[in-house]
């Protein structure tokens, strides 16, 4: 089937809620992607963020035929092994409480949603614009963008949007406020790092009205910052945290992890999910924690996303270089045009967020070679 008969299949078939290119990938090893007329591309998005090991990692790749060879799927009803252990592990990583699976990352923040109303049922919760948390109704009611949230008017109540500063979150939390929710740095809008102070002033107005704290560590988790969780480089302990997108190693799952004071809030029948936490993929998550708990690697992403980000200043146009670890953006004019041309002459996988930002999220076991490359490619383009 050619790439043309792809295209008039979703013409006819498929709703039109992508802008795809035009190139059909069919392999994947690593850092490297080929399409069907077998051209190899030099991947710096990891399906965003999603593939942190890398693609098809022969540990993830074995651990899932090993389970789909005994089991595939078991509803949340019995126990299976792979999610139990998969739980702990999570927890012992980060927060210390309990864990709610899912299957993506908006899916785990409408459950921080619903527990932050169960906690203290009837409160506001407190957003910051600029933030994404997702497109499922309670997660876009959290994200603070006219363009996303108009035209699926009226979105759940009950959300208060403020500037991403100390003084509006401290003004804006108090007896009603049933909790904050914050991207320690912000990826949809362009890789922006919510200072520390703001995250400290939300700890602290959660501590002094009772309100939960909740970090979105969709994007920003699993070793993506250097660190296994964001959070972990602040200073500022949230009550729970939400993760998704690399937890899988390519397959499709999302998990709340509270810690010790909202672990118990959920009771049996509150929440849940027919396919979150099934063996097979379960079996896939644990697979991809043994890669991403090393603490080489982890060392390795600060390392290298350093030398990316030294290698971005030097190259002619580009302005504002950020970011933490191997999430990183960057300004230029005409990013969206820039990154197609990436693509298509230079054989490179980059993300426009905006009309002027490109993003840079490489799988986390990239190579010396792989971020000189990348910048050699983007050098030739620019």
């Amino acid at each position: 089937m050619t790439l043309t008969d792809l295209q008039a299949l979703e013409a006819d078939h498929v709703i039109a809620s992508y802008a795809r290119y035009p190139v059909e990938l069919v392999r994947g090893e690593g850092l490297r992607l080929w399409d069907a007329e077998g051209n190899e591309y030099l991947d710096f998005l990891s399906g965003i963020s999603v593939v942190n090991v890398g693609h098809c990692h022969p540990a993830v790749v074995a651990a899932v035929r090993e389970q789909a060879g005994r089991l595939m799927h078991v509803t949340n009803l019995f126990y299976n092994e792979p999610a139990m252990r998969l739980a702990g592990r999570l927890a012992r990583s980060s927060l210390g409480g309990k864990v709610f699976f899912c299957n993506s990352g908006a899916e785990a923040n409408e459950a921080a949603i619903k527990l932050m109303r169960k906690a203290r049922p009837r409160g506001e919760i407190v957003v910051v614009h600029g933030a994404f948390h997702g497109r499922t109704y309670g997660a876009l009611s959290a994200t603070p963008s006219e363009a996303k949230q108009a035209p699926f008017a009226p979105l759940v109540p009950g959300f208060v949007v403020v500037e991403p500063t100390a003084a509006a979150i401290e003004a804006a939390v108090g007896d009603r406020t049933a909790g904050v929710l914050l991207e320690p740095i912000q990826g949809e809008s362009g890789v922006h790092q919510l200072p520390v102070e703001v995250l400290a002033a939300a700890r602290a107005a959660c501590d002094r009205s009772g309100a939960a704290l909740i970090f979105d560590e969709i994007q920003t988790g699993l070793g993506r910052t250097g660190t296994m969780w964001a959070y972990e480089q602040t200073g500022v302990v949230p009550d729970a945290l939400t993760s998704a997108k690399a937890l899988g190693g390519g397959l499709p799952i999302g998990a709340l992890v509270t810690g010790p004071r909202l672990a118990d809030v959920f009771t049996p029948g509150d929440h849940g999910s027919t396919f979150a936490g099934g063996p097979l993929i379960a079996a896939a998550a644990n697979a991809s924690l043994d890669v991403l708990e090393d603490p080489a690697l982890l060392v390795r992403v600060g390392e290298l996303g350093e030398r990316l980000r030294d290698g971005l200043r030097a190259l002619p146009g580009v302005r504002n270089v950020r970011g933490v670890g191997l999430m990183i953006a960057f300004d230029v004019d005409g990013a969206p045009a820039l990154v197609r041309r990436a693509l298509l002459e230079q054989r490179l996988v980059l993300n426009a967020t905006g009309p002027e930002t490109v993003r840079m999220l490489p799988a986390l076991i990239l190579g010396e070679a792989e971020v000189d490359d990348a910048l050699a490619r983007l050098a030739a383009l620019l």
